[in-house]
């Protein structure tokens, strides 16, 4: 859409122009959030014209094309402003000042989240966890992302806005002339604290690939399997075994998948990577490839990182010409192998593999029943291997220095370094690559985050733990990470930061099991009433049993860990559960509001309590 179009009002040529995307894509029902992304950019919204559109070019029913379209964040079936602002809402976003920063564009802009400007030039909205949590308060401004905001810096970026300035012209006047490598180095600090050995030290380029190709197929598993690498995602399965189930499945088509679909809170690491070593990364793809004898690749990359793609095809663009993509790569005949770049569109669910699959294969993002697992019966029904960007990059190191080299760092049954994403109230959030098997406390230390009173580890899908558990070991027989550690204070609450978190699941549960979609929905309604004080000692239990029937029945890992916040909290913090529930009187619910009741108190005293203190705001 040009400048001077409003937000809902077709273009020239409206449906030529739609039918030309589709075309572009060869009208491949595979390629349908491709199609929709694109139609998105150029018209700020999906109209039903459009998506009769879409479906007659690509053979599919229009229900179907609505079915995707109204399944992504990033996607609109009503008209959006020219300029998309979407502020992280995270809760570390949030004790980190996100209500002020919110307040401040919504007077700038004249209107309310969720809300468009009447001449269609501005949206604004919330949006989950985008991957900036080592500096929020963070927002997207369409495809731009900027950071540590400020009210201040608010006013002056919508003021920069209306005097007709781009988005990216907040990021440099000369945004223009910059790589792409620094142009996203200038929207975002990556904030390496620790680099170790094995992902951000010092590598030879395409050593591991060049060694790859003296060894035979199977060995290269072998290699993987004795080095004792896990999937760095969190369920740590063991790599070098998920390849083997692929190579050995019979079939005419093998695929690699990167899950670069970060979207668990509190975790960044990938975007790092991304960033700094996206060589690294396509050169563990290629050698999973020869591992496996896929020739077909796909990198799936989260929406909210759409600031990385120009950099991530550029990279792909100079490996084919350098011969390290493509055809017969390196000069080794009949390997071939090239990788097509996905890009998400806002939906938390597509970072597990079964919903990422189908995401690629052009449906809504829910999950796949299972059996069979990807490894046999995965991207168009054929064997998949799907690994994330730590993983694929620690393969290609442990193919470049060798299987014992990986093995000998961490401890038993968890080998190697891992990638931790530290964030909240610490004095230096960012990036710290270690070996597995180094406590909490350490860890804590590190980032200068010692007067935590709760740490969050894993994300809200892992467990909160408690002061006096700190000396617990992160590895994956203890405290297993995918990499995310959210550090609070004691001024937090615990039961608000639970509330928030349940709030995430409701709206990111893909709607297809009723366990999840009904059962997270009572779960946050449950832990509203101990915020209120409304609570009874029998809530306590209703909380676990509901929580066990979740995991019980839930047909895929979001529903299986969303009432770990829960559950967790209820095990490391019992005393802010039951300070809340009072006990009612003839089964008739005690009306006795505790806010009300030490309001006073609070105001004398002028402070404020960690257990009863509902909203720190106030």
């Amino acid at each position: 859409m040009t400048a001077g179009e409003t937000a809902g009002a077709p273009a020239s040529g409206y449906q030529d122009q739609v039918a030309q995307i589709c075309d572009s894509y060869d009208n491949d029902p595979h390629r349908m959030l491709d199609i929709l992304r694109d139609v998105q950019d150029r018209f700020r919204w999906i109209a039903r014209e459009t998506m009769q559109t879409v479906a007659e070019k690509t053979g599919l029913t229009q229900i179907a094309v609505e079915g995707v379209a109204s399944f992504y964040a990033f996607l609109s079936l009503a008209p959006k402003g020219r300029i998309t602002i979407r502020l992280c809402d995270d809760i570390v976003d949030q004790f980190a000042g996100l209500p002020e920063v919110t307040e401040s564009f919504e007077k700038a802009l004249g209107i309310g989240i969720g809300e468009t400007t009447s001449d269609g030039g501005f949206s604004l909205e919330y949006t989950p966890c985008i991957g900036m949590c080592d500096q929020a308060p963070a927002a997207m401004i369409n495809d731009v992302i900027v950071t540590n905001l400020t009210p201040e810096k608010t006013r002056a970026l919508v003021a920069a806005l209306k005097s007709g300035k781009r988005p990216e012209d907040l990021i440099s006047p000369d945004f223009d002339d910059l790589t792409p490598h620094q142009r996203a180095v200038t929207m975002v600090e990556n904030n390496i604290r620790h680099a170790g050995a094995v992902l951000l030290g010092p590598a030879a380029p395409d050593a591991g690939l060049k060694n790859a190709l003296d060894l035979t197929p199977s060995r290269i598993i072998k290699e993987l399997e004795d080095s004792g690498l896990r999937g760095c995602g969190g369920a740590g399965f063991p790599t070098g075994r998920k390849w083997r189930f692929a190579a050995e499945t019979e079939a005419e088509r093998r695929f690699v998948i990167c899950n670069a679909d970060e979207g668990e809170p509190g975790t960044f690491k990938d975007r790092v990577l991304l960033t700094e070593r996206p060589h690294l990364l396509i050169e563990g793809m290629t050698i999973a490839a020869r591992a496996v004898g896929a020739r077909e690749g796909l990198l799936y990359l989260r929406g909210e990182y759409i600031y990385l793609r120009d950099l991530l095809e550029e990279v792909l663009a100079d490996r084919r010409a350098r011969g390290l993509l493509g055809d017969g790569i390196m000069g080794v005949d009949g390997f071939d192998f090239d990788i097509r770049l996905q890009l998400g569109a806002g939906a938390y669910i597509c970072g597990e593999e079964g919903a990422l699959i189908s995401s690629c294969e052009g449906l809504p993002g829910e999950p796949k029943t299972r059996p069979p697992f990807p490894v046999t019966r995965g991207y168009l029904g054929f064997p998949t291997v799907v690994n994330n960007v730590e993983t694929l990059c620690h393969a290609a190191r442990i193919l470049d220095r060798g299987s014992k080299w990986f093995f000998d760092m961490g401890t038993e049954g968890s080998h190697g370094t891992k990638l931790f994403s530290v964030s909240g109230d610490c004095l230096n959030p960012g990036i710290y690559e270690l070996p597995y098997g180094l406590s909490l406390k350490e860890l804590l230390e590190m980032a200068g985050g010692e007067d935590a009173a709760a740490v969050l580890v894993g994300g809200p899908s892992g467990a909160m733990i408690a002061r006096d558990t700190f000396d617990r070991k992160l590895t994956f027989d203890d405290l297993a990470t995918g990499g995310a550690i959210t550090v609070f204070s004691k001024d937090r609450n615990v039961l608000e930061i639970v509330e928030y978190y349940m709030s995430f699941f409701v709206h990111e549960s893909c709607g297809y099991c009723t366990p999840c979609r009904v059962g997270n929905v009572l779960l946050q309604k449950a832990v509203a009433k101990f915020r209120e004080g409304l609570a009874n000692p029998e809530d306590i239990a209703y909380l676990k049993d509901l929580s066990g029937t979740i995991i019980e029945t839930s047909r895929c890992g979001l529903g299986m860990t969303s009432p770990n916040p829960i559950l967790s909290t209820l095990e490391n913090f019992p005393l802010v559960y039951s300070a809340m529930a009072k006990p009612s009187k003839d089964r008739i619910r005690d009306t006795f509001d505790i806010q009300s009741a030490i309001d006073g108190a609070r105001k004398l005293a002028k402070r404020r309590s960690y257990v009863f203190d509902r909203d720190f705001s106030q």
